[in-house]
């Protein structure tokens, strides 16, 4: 089954990207994720499919996430999510 996606660029963090379910429909990320993003530019319209391969993520893993989420954050080589949650006590 394939699978369309659209890739946008961070403004604020190089090599991080957003890759949404639906063209422009930024509604399912979460404010947080969007304030660290910054200023999202579509790079791609790419078309997902169990046989392509992605340079950095899991193909399988990236659609399974749009299905569920919208939404998957690719993170730069590296680095990791600091979103800040608060106390979790």
């Amino acid at each position: 089954m394939n699978q369309t996606c659209w890739i946008y660029k961070s403004s604020k963090k190089d090599e991080m990207y957003l890759y949404l379910a639906k063209e422009d429909d930024f509604s399912e990320v979460p404010e947080l994720l969007m304030a660290r993003f910054g200023q999202p530019s579509l790079v791609m319209q790419l078309d997902l499919h169990r046989e392509r391969t992605l340079a950095r993520a899991d193909t399988a893993r990236v659609m399974q996430q749009l299905e569920d989420e919208g939404y998957f954050l690719q993170m730069p080589p590296n680095l990791r999510p600091d979103l800040y949650y608060g106390n979790e006590d």
